[in-house]
């Protein structure tokens, strides 16, 4: 269902959609690997590392909300 409403954004959102991976820590295959690639650099950019299988460590980059007092 994410990939779904991911894949309907507009140009002209915020959504930091490179920050969507699968369960497996996987950047999701799609039709285009430059957008693999490219999901990867941007990931890279903010700090988080894969692993030479190509996984994040869910437990180390998953995303923690935070309680407002």
């Amino acid at each position: 269902m994410v990939g779904y409403a991911l894949n309907a954004l507009t140009g002209d959102h915020s959504v930091p959609w490179q920050r969507v991976i699968n369960a497996r820590g996987e950047i999701s295959r799609r039709g285009d690997r430059e957008w693999e690639r490219f999901q990867r650099t941007l990931l890279e950019e903010e700090g988080v590392s894969f692993n030479t299988a190509g996984r994040v460590d869910l437990q180390a980059f998953r995303w923690r909300p935070t309680r407002d007092p």
